[in-house]
């Protein structure tokens, strides 16, 4: 009996080990893939590499980059995997200095079919100002590359990342699932175009939180199909703020739906809660969004709906868009404006606003003795607390 004990302890105990084993992560340092952390030498081929080799690993995976800079041109990391994997960097990935190099890419990193990833740490320096250039001059320019894209990702974990300096948007969520964005740090020039700081379309369970973004445009850009996005403790400014938009490119889109940016702080944005829709017919919608505890520091438009986006008067003169607007609301929104209307309601004549809730707005016109104003067309809701400024609901 005592022999036959001893057996069924020892196998527990192999089995145990093993379970530990298979538990670990196997970790493959870019550097032993031929990696050289000088900002010169193509590392593309070494981290691709170090991919396939945790790609196909049975065991949970960590792909490393030590400290020092690793010149990356356009490299795509594909899926599915068999199991988990973390990608840590404690360099920096820089592009070439040629911005063509990845201009004519559309994307430099792409993640792409690809569950239980994430990514910790490292800067990403894309060396967008020679793109940016480009697109001044009115000369033949690429298209421009997206630094870092999540492409029908689930179970995903980006931490700790900095990105500065993208040709285009920084990070782009597209078509994800489950995702967690936090305390990263993103850094243009106010004046650099299209930089949008974290771009979500098609993308469902998004969280962002405890992030700076400072860029040419949106802080945080929108778009369709979007649901469940929850965005707290966000540092925005300078930027275009957080935006709803531009909808109604396209007759057929996915709606917007379920979400909420609290304890937040704009400083010198462009503007602070935006909703931008096209002006001509669609069938999509914006709804249940919810925006509260936001702080506006000389803002220049602070709370914006625009549903008579048009530029150059191209393809949409005297339409209405076709974006339903409904339940959204505005709780504890403080701060100043830089522009004498602080709270822009322009909304469609062929789909009104409906069921708008402000409570709590306090917003003044900064370093002037006169009031700021509000602007309501095509708009119905209801008001609650003190109202600043006047409420034109």
């Amino acid at each position: 009996m005592a022999d036959y004990m001893v057996y069924w302890l020892v196998l527990i105990l192999v089995a145990t080990s093993m379970c530990t084993t298979e538990a670990a992560a196997t970790t493959y340092n870019v550097i032993t893939f031929g990696a050289k952390p000088d900002g010169q030498t193509d590392a593309s081929q070494p981290f691709l590499k170090a991919w396939a080799s945790a790609c196909r690993s049975v065991q949970q995976s960590k792909i490393y980059a030590p400290k020092g800079r690793y010149l990356l041109k356009q490299v795509t990391f594909t899926g599915p995997c068999r199991n988990q994997i973390k990608v840590q960097i404690d360099g920096t990935l820089v592009a070439p200095d040629d911005y063509r190099v990845i201009g004519n890419s559309n994307y430099w990193i792409l993640f792409i079919l690809i569950n239980n990833i994430s990514i910790i740490g490292g800067t990403l320096d894309a060396k967008g100002a020679g793109f940016w250039a480009c697109r001044r001059s009115g000369k033949n320019c690429p298209v421009g590359a997206n630094s870092i894209t999540f492409n029908r990702a689930n179970d995903v974990v980006i931490s700790g990342l900095t990105s500065i300096n993208s040709q285009l948007m920084h990070l782009v969520i597209n078509s994800c699932n489950n995702v967690m964005v936090r305390n990263v740090g993103i850094v243009a020039p106010d004046l650099s175009p299209n930089t949008d700081g974290i771009h979500v379309q098609y993308s469902t369970g998004v969280t962002i939180t405890g992030s700076s973004i400072k860029t040419g445009d949106d802080c945080i850009s929108i778009g369709p199909g979007t649901r469940n996005l929850w965005m707290e403790k966000i540092q925005c400014g300078p930027g275009h703020g957080v935006s709803i938009g531009s909808l109604g490119r396209d007759y057929n889109e996915a709606g917007v739906q379920n979400l909420t940016l609290t304890d937040s702080v704009f400083s010198g944005s462009d503007n602070g809660l935006r909703v931008k829709t096209w002006a001509r017919p669609s069938n999509g919608f914006v709804r249940d969004i919810h925006y509260r505890n936001i702080l506006m520091k000389n803002v220049h438009n602070p709370i914006i709906i625009d549903q008579n986006y048009c530029p150059s008067n191209q393809g949409c003169p005297h339409q209405g868009s076709g974006i339903k607007i409904s339940s959204i609301s505005y709780e504890n929104i403080q701060g100043t404006s830089t522009t004498e209307v602080a709270m822009i309601f322009d909304c469609s004549p062929i789909n009104p606003c409906t069921d708008i809730s402000l409570r709590d707005i306090k917003i003044s016109l900064v370093n002037s003795g006169t009031k700021a104003k509000s602007y309501c067309k095509n708009i119905g809701g209801r008001t609650s607390g003190v109202i600043l400024p006047d409420n034109c609901l």
